[in-house]
């Protein structure tokens, strides 16, 4: 387990716990207003010490973690893992819409058949 700092920049630290692929893609979240700590808008300099809340939205996906540990390096995952305790909501489950299916090797569809298509698109079928 590697020895923890007393703070530690928030670009610095999401890129160290793995939330962010890049230090500069954590940089470009906190810019783009994707990163909170403690409820407020977080630039990528701000300072981050262990019993924060931090909010991240990254590809989608918002991330609620608590700082448990302030790192500086970049460390693997099952150690990344134990510096945070992740509070994120559970993701909402895909509500399967309706597929379209032709028979295979029907062909290109026919042009009634596109326009048919066409509809049930556009009413979010």
């Amino acid at each position: 387990m590697p020895q923890g700092y007393p703070s530690g920049r928030v670009d610095r630290w999401v890129w160290a716990v793995r939330l962010a692929k890049t230090r500069a893609d954590a940089a470009q979240a906190c810019r783009g207003g994707h990163v909170r700590v403690n409820d407020r808008p977080a630039k990528p300099a701000t300072p981050v010490r262990a019993g924060d809340e931090v909010q991240v939205r990254l590809n989608g996906v918002t991330r609620v973690v608590d700082v448990a540990l302030v790192i500086e390096k970049r460390v693997g995952a099952p150690i990344a893992r134990r510096c945070y305790t992740d509070r994120s909501p559970e993701p909402a489950p895909e509500q399967p819409g309706a597929v379209l299916r032709r028979d295979r090797g029907a062909g290109r569809p026919t042009k009634r058949d596109r326009r048919q298509i066409e509809e049930l698109r556009r009413h979010g079928l």
